[in-house]
């Protein structure tokens, strides 16, 4: 049996064949392999360069053909980042800036990089409500039916199309729904009512009734089937400030109080409860809100409104309590304490409303990542769209507002979603995440 030898690198015990030594100089395959790498990252680190793709470009339409353009990885090279977000760059385009990047995507998606081109013509749909009233029947063409916002601009004679398209196309139903619930006219209305009234044939394929797609644009049928917004207008971003530019957030918005901690305890986990945002009713963003407390305030215990609707009440102080009306989720008395979230960081003045609206479907699309934290607007739902009912008065509640928990803490993820019953002076709060 042939004797093995150690490995001669310092303080490692390993021993190998003598066979192992002669390949490897002595040192054992792992410290041999960890030796290899700690000279490749001095290589790189030695030899690694910046390459700034956007020295000299300054027209906004080319920088955005920059940024989506994927680059090969490559060690040695160190791509310097745009000074400005892929988001403020789109916000600053021109009406005729906009038509180049809508016809720029329309040219990827026909040489069949469709994925880029949706992800631009969905920013340009999001931040500025861009119509593709022409694109559609393109895109179509192609059986492009997702994302359904894209189609909220459609000609009433696509909009003909896809009401005859949907009794027959079994495959393509779903998506065809929510397509015809975002172009939501008075036209599409009518037949999701008739359809509640009399559920079609092709219903029962379906996870859920027809009508109840239509939560997914923002709205639903009211009971003598008129349509009803879910969301409030206009829609604010909130957004956090960073230590180095307070003079700069302070120019674009006012300070807005988040993220307070309260004295009252959640009573199903005992963590104390948290107020997301507080604001004046007066404030623009709530300009259609009905709200006689002096301050619209959105509490909630920031753990259990993770497994379930949380609801507060307002007395007549106009002080949030929790409400009689929660009902403990299942399973929750069998989390693990360890597991609860800690009480939600102070955020001080570190939180900004913005000064300016913006619009209502900017942060809609979660995967987008762009500003999500907003007051008004449609909510950016990471799963299906889940507006609760008032315990009160059974109408659904009314999207206020969200907040993005990445925005909060380092790692942290998810999103709360506030809403309201103006009727009821009741608050709610949910939260998803992926």
């Amino acid at each position: 049996m042939t004797e093995r030898i150690p490995c001669i690198r310092e303080g490692c015990t390993n021993t190998i064949l003598p066979a192992t030594a002669a390949k490897t100089g002595g040192y054992c395959m792992p410290c041999k392999q960890e030796m290899e790498r700690e000279e490749r990252r001095r290589y790189i680190e030695a030899n690694r360069r910046d390459v700034n793709l956007y020295e000299g470009v300054h027209d906004p339409v080319e920088i955005l053909k920059i940024m989506h353009t994927p680059h090969e990885r490559d060690p040695l090279i160190r791509y310097v980042p745009y000074e400005r977000s892929q988001e403020q760059v789109y916000l600053s385009l021109s009406a005729e800036q906009q038509e180049e990047m809508r016809d720029y995507a329309m040219e990827l998606i026909r040489t069949d990089d469709i994925d880029t081109g949706k992800d631009i013509l969905l920013y340009l749909v999001c931040y500025h409500d861009i119509s593709l009233a022409a694109q559609i029947p393109e895109l179509l063409e192609q059986e492009i039916y997702y994302p359904a916002i894209l189609y909220k601009s459609a000609s009433a004679e696509v909009r003909d199309q896809l009401l005859q398209q949907v009794n027959i196309d079994d495959e393509n139903r779903n998506y065809l729904l929510l397509i015809l619930v975002y172009i939501g006219d008075d036209v599409v209305v009518q037949q999701f009512w008739q359809w509640k009234q009399s559920a079609p044939v092709w219903a029962d394929q379906l996870y859920v009734a027809p009508e109840k797609y239509t939560t997914e644009a923002g709205w639903e049928l009211t009971n003598d089937g008129q349509r009803r917004p879910l969301f409030i207008t206009p829609s604010y971003s909130l957004y956090k400030s960073k230590e180095d530019d307070d003079a700069k957030a302070a120019s674009s918005g006012t300070p807005i109080r988040m993220l307070t901690t309260s004295t009252d305890n959640c009573p199903w986990c005992g963590t104390a409860l948290t107020t997301l945002v507080a604001l004046d009713p007066g404030h623009p963003a709530l300009q259609n809100v009905s709200w006689q407390a002096k301050q619209l305030q959105i509490r909630t215990c920031i753990s259990c409104s993770c497994y379930g609707v949380v609801y507060m009440e307002t007395n007549s102080a106009g002080e949030p309590f929790w409400s009689p009306h929660n009902v403990k989720p299942m399973g929750i008395d069998e989390i693990d304490p360890e597991d609860l979230n800690e009480p939600a960081p102070e955020a001080g003045d570190s939180f900004y409303i913005a000064t300016e609206p913006r619009q209502a479907f900017h942060g809609s699309e979660w995967a987008m990542e762009p500003s999500l934290s907003q007051i008004g607007g449609h909510p950016g739902w990471v799963q299906d769209a889940a507006y609760p009912v008032c315990p009160c008065c059974s109408t659904t509640m009314k999207a206020v507002g969200q907040v993005d928990w990445a925005q909060i803490e380092k790692y942290g993820e998810g999103m709360y979603y506030m809403f309201l019953c103006e009727s009821c002076q009741m608050t709610a709060v949910t939260y998803q995440q992926s």
